[in-house]
């Protein structure tokens, strides 16, 4: 049976992630280390030959640089590379800057893990005014406010990245187009809770690696078969 193969990556890591913050739509940029995952992630792909037609990834600068990295190690730059805002990291509301560690103090370990790990809790919202820095930023000046959001739980993430996923990557496979997706966490488990049809309780157990190349592989009808880190 043919095999199509797409590659899914988490960025590598942010400086929030080495300081240990929530980050959400915050837009922060890689850490030393998360330069060095990347270039890794390439050098592994190019050993496994791969090669692509174009690739997808969030507005958010982790993502976009990690991309960038690969892209060079692979010299594929001239690839073409779509962006969307509807590949970002779930936004953790209030919590974004905050350290987990403090939190976790002031909420409690078993309300944080149900904010960070469960597929419909909401983090606590950002206040409406707090919600202009997203509404003046230019990567979002094409949203509805109501496209903005003010916390997000796994679910609302999920139903944007498969709008996402269904409208604009699916007819580019069928065409068999060799596409890589560099995203978030959050993002790549939506994506792969509906790939693998992960229950609600079981995506919770699900964690997603930075800097990782993970394969996913489909039938020529494009049923989804199996996903494995390279």
């Amino acid at each position: 049976m043919k095999k199509k193969k797409i590659v899914l990556m988490r960025h590598g890591e942010s400086q929030w992630n080495q300081l240990n913050q929530f980050t959400g739509w915050r837009d922060i940029p890689l850490s030393k280390k998360g330069e060095e995952e990347a270039n890794y992630a390439g050098k592994i792909l190019k050993k496994n030959k791969f090669v692509f037609d174009m690739a997808y990834t969030s507005v958010l600068k982790r993502s976009i640089h990690t991309l960038w990295i690969i892209l060079n190690q692979l010299d594929h730059l001239w690839v073409p590379v779509y962006k969307s805002w509807k590949l970002n990291e779930r936004h953790y509301g209030a919590l974004e800057g905050l350290n987990k560690k403090e939190v976790e103090k002031k909420y409690g370990a078993k309300q944080v893990i149900l904010w960070r790990r469960s597929f419909k809790t909401i983090p606590p919202a950002l206040h409406s005014l707090d919600k202009s820095y997203l509404m003046n930023d230019r990567k979002y000046a094409n949203l509805k406010e109501s496209e903005i959001p003010l916390a997000e739980s796994l679910q609302m993430t999920y139903y944007r990245v498969i709008d996402f996923w269904k409208l604009t990557i699916i007819p580019q496979i069928k065409k068999n187009k060799n596409i890589i997706i560099v995203a978030h966490g959050n993002s790549l488990r939506a994506l792969i809770k509906y790939l693998s049809v992960i229950s609600d309780t079981d995506i919770s157990n699900l964690d997603i690696a930075t800097g990782s190349p993970i394969i996913y592989e489909f039938s020529d009808q494009m049923k989804p078969l199996q996903y494995y880190y390279l």
